[in-house]
């Protein structure tokens, strides 16, 4: 059920956006680089998204990734239960977003993040920034020519309009991942934080 409430949030916000901006599946598609019928997929609610699909239509339609996840919630106490958050997966991370916070000058997503041993997660880049905390296990992070080892409790924050890369260097790695965008810029057409 909860699942099927994400998808169907997913689904409702997606056509909302598209409409709003009177693009076509087919541009959208041309936009982000997901096959047309994937999209409708989506858009019906019968979608299973990727990490790689979902920064690919934040990018595309030029928004916070929650923009696409999130309900708005109420004022007062915000309760998320995890079992009520969709994961979405990669190769090598899996992401539940937990909410959206907007600040006066930024956006900032806060994620539960896991990273699989054996693969490493590239991106070519996005706009702001990426802040870690690593809870569980041992996570190298950051710059692609440079990133940084951290074990549970560190913390690393990183310009992330460059290539990065997360690794569990051994066993597997539990994070929150804070994605901060300014308020006025939006996610640029090509590279998001998963690629």
């Amino acid at each position: 059920m909860a699942r099927a409430r994400a998808g169907e949030t997913l689904a409702a916000n997606l056509r909302t956006l598209r409409e709003a901006r009177s693009l076509s599946l087919s541009e959208v598609a041309r936009r982000s680089g997901i096959a047309k019928g994937t999209l409708s997929q989506l858009e019906s609610g019968t979608g299973n998204p990727t990490i790689e699909t979902v920064f690919s239509l934040s990018n595309a339609l030029q928004v916070p990734v929650s923009t696409l996840l999130d309900e708005r919630p109420n004022a007062g106490v915000v309760l998320v239960r995890a079992a009520d958050r969709e994961v979405l997966s990669s190769n090598a991370v899996d992401l539940r977003m937990l909410r959206r916070l907007d600040v006066t000058s930024s956006v900032i997503e806060v994620y539960e993040q896991r990273v699989r041993p054996g693969e490493t997660q590239h991106s070519d880049g996005h706009p702001g920034f990426e802040h870690v905390i690593v809870t569980t296990g041992t996570l190298q992070v950051g710059p692609a020519g440079s990133p940084h080892e951290l074990g549970p409790g560190d913390y690393v924050s990183f310009p992330a309009q460059s290539p990065h890369t997360y690794r569990a260097v051994s066993g597997p790695v539990t994070s929150v991942l804070l994605l901060e965008y300014p308020a006025d810029t939006t996610p640029l057409p090509t590279g998001h934080p998963c690629n």
